[in-house]
């Protein structure tokens, strides 16, 4: 993969094999330089800079959202409050259903191991199965979910439309959703046996998990402001809290 032309962040420095390793942040000051360095690259992996998996897992700090892909470090923008209350609500609706019917965990921006990908990502909602349940250890899940979601940003149109499809698709990822809050547009992919995906066709205005069976979304859900009160939503999937 071609490096960006870009110069090396201040706070890294580079390593005997010819790249660069980025300080672990150690103040508020280096995670707003790391903010704010993420900003700027607007989802590119950072210049210079290569890292080990083992590496990566030594350097990340909970208030530095990253990703590591294949040796290269992507450090994840801060997301805008619609972002946010979209990924809660997302959380909420998912694990009242989960649990109501003891399906297994629901999880918000939990670090995941692709190892058939070289990759570690930090998606914003993920279901893991009860009968998967040996995936998930005390920092990170070891292995493709079984659902994940993704809240597109303006900096991961292309991660989330296309790297993480690949991503998800080549891990086995059983099914994989994309919302664009900026084009009020969101499409389901269910894996198939060949294992590729294939999208999940709105019916009747609304998609249907085919993994998480109770659960459908309708669209126009989550372009409202606010969003829809999660009791009515639930209520229409046939959940009572």
């Amino acid at each position: 993969m071609m490096m960006i032309a870009a110069p090396m962040p201040s706070h890294s420095k580079r390593n005997g094999r010819g790249g660069a390793v980025l300080h672990r942040p150690r103040s508020n000051q280096d995670i707003t330089r790391l903010h704010d360095l993420a900003t700027r690259l607007r989802g590119r992996s950072v210049p210079g800079v290569r890292m080990s998996e083992k590496e990566f897992e030594a350097w990340g700090d909970p208030d530095v959202r990253a990703e590591w892909v294949n040796r290269e470090v992507i450090l994840l923008s801060p997301s805008n409050l619609r972002h946010i209350k979209l990924a809660i609500w997302l959380t909420t609706v998912l694990d009242t259903i989960v649990r109501h019917r003891q399906l297994g965990e629901v999880y918000a921006e939990p670090m995941i191991r692709l190892v058939q990908v070289r990759q570690q990502r930090s998606p914003d909602v993920v279901f893991v199965s009860r009968a998967r349940r040996k995936l998930l250890h005390e920092t990170y899940i070891d292995g493709p979910p079984d659902l994940v979601m993704e809240i597109v940003s303006p900096d991961s149109v292309s991660r989330d439309w296309h790297d993480k499809y690949v991503a998800y698709e080549a891990s086995g990822v059983r099914e994989y959703w994309v919302i664009d809050l900026q084009s009020e547009r969101v499409e389901a992919y269910s894996l198939g046996r060949n294992g590729k995906f294939r999208a999940i066709a709105e019916t009747d205005g609304r998609i249907q998990s085919k993994v998480i069976r109770p659960l459908f979304l309708r669209p126009p859900w989550l372009w409202q402001i606010p969003l829809p009160d999660p009791a009515a939503v639930l209520k229409e999937l046939g959940i009572r809290r």
